[in-house]
């Protein structure tokens, strides 16, 4: 088995809950408009410009208003607890740790917004973790786009095939793998680390050889 020696995480659904649906639940009762929303604002490809930085939040807000007459006050509580949803997963954070007290080199690429990474960076504590960090709303590159994947390979100077990339979203680690990462999807920690500690283990055979 080929030997991994660094490692790229994802964030939302790995490290931290995302959940649109339930998003929607904390903001609404209404059944009706939580479902408008859905389609209008998380499944509307301005989602996705918001996420690649082509869109500002005011922007967003104005777009998604006028396809469905929601009010920009009402739409901004939806994007406040967007941010407020973004909580970290225990176990996924616990793996992280354990891996850098390991010595194990971390990543993160991460499809989000500037405004929302910003609130984060404050709110949460394992950016430390990372010798490297990529969000799409600032390099304007999105997952499973080739071009994320290089990009942060080249600016690391990192071997793609002695790197692991874990995400929970199946196209993305297709992407991961199209450029000759070791694609690992997220079902939970506990099964991502039997995954990861198998790639680790090719590593250190692969030093210890003579």
């Amino acid at each position: 088995m080929a030997g991994v020696r660094s490692v790229i995480f994802d964030l939302g659904g790995v490290l931290l809950d995302w959940d649109p649906v339930k998003i929607l639940a904390r903001v609404t009762p209404d059944e009706a408009l939580r479902s408008l929303l859905l389609e209008q604002l998380f499944r509307h490809p301005d989602w996705r410009a918001f996420n690649r930085g082509a869109l500002s939040e005011p922007e967003l807000i104005g777009r998604v208003g006028a396809r469905t007459r929601r009010s920009r006050a009402e739409l901004e509580l939806v994007l406040d607890a967007v941010r407020e949803s973004l909580t970290a997963k225990p176990a996924s954070v616990a793996l992280l740790n354990s891996l850098a007290r390991r010595g194990v080199p971390l990543y993160c690429l991460s499809d989000m917004p500037v405004s929302v990474y910003a609130y984060l960076r404050f709110r949460l504590r394992f950016w430390d973790a990372f010798e490297g960090i990529v969000i799409s709303g600032e390099v304007k590159l999105m997952k499973p786009e080739r071009e994320v994947f290089e990009h942060l390979l080249t600016r690391y100077k990192l071997v793609a095939g002695e790197t692991a990339f874990v995400d929970d979203h199946p196209p993305n680690v297709e992407g991961a793998r199209a450029v000759g990462l070791h694609g690992i999807q997220f079902r939970s920690a506990e099964l991502c680390a039997e995954e990861l500690d198998a790639f680790l283990a090719g590593a250190v055979a692969e030093r210890s050889a003579p």
